[in-house]
């Protein structure tokens, strides 16, 4: 069976989260698996047959740390079976919840040139009483302008299980 590198970078934990899920699913299907934070992925990617890297949108970017471990681990990267997700607000918008139509996924292929052999792409969560007051207020102020929840007291989960259950599926799938 495979062993996979699962670095997942998460801001509030809702990419943690996922990441938690699709490594239970992995491991039932006889992967074995190893889930790390992007600031502790390993130097090397020696030893493993699969990667899957995974990260949420903070102020509207993804970590420029993804984007240089991506730069630095490229030629690895492609030498496997590889996959990316991203974890966002927008995609709670049917319209925008496909990698194809994701603003986000769509940027993110645009300022890498790797290009992973799957992509996903899960809402999010809205838990305003959780976040510093900075953050409750940018998120309030985006929701505004995109007509999401702002009421203060929201805690709304957008990941649609469903959705994770399939992508990690398709993942257990590469190179078979």
């Amino acid at each position: 069976m495979s062993t996979t590198l699962l670095i997942y970078a998460s801001q509030f934990g809702q990419t943690h989260k996922i990441s938690e899920r699709i490594r239970t699913q992995l491991e039932e299907k006889g992967e074995t698996v190893e889930m790390v934070p992007l600031a502790e992925a390993p130097k090397s990617l020696e030893g493993y047959d699969k990667v899957l890297l995974a990260c949420s949108i903070y102020h509207g970017k993804h970590r420029p740390e993804l984007y240089q471990y991506i730069a630095e681990h490229q030629a690895e990267l492609d030498a496997r079976h590889n996959a990316f997700f991203s974890v966002n607000l927008v995609a709670r918008k049917p319209h925008k919840s496909d990698p194809d139509t994701n603003p986000y996924v769509r940027q993110f292929l645009t300022k890498t040139p790797w290009q992973p052999k799957l992509l996903g792409v899960f809402g999010g969560v809205i838990d305003y009483q959780r976040y510093n007051w900075f953050d409750r207020n940018i998120i309030r102020f985006i929701m505004y302008l995109t007509k999401g929840p702002t009421d203060p007291n929201s805690q709304i989960e957008y990941t649609q299980w469903d959705r994770v259950d399939q992508f990690a599926l398709e993942f257990a799938g590469l190179g078979r």
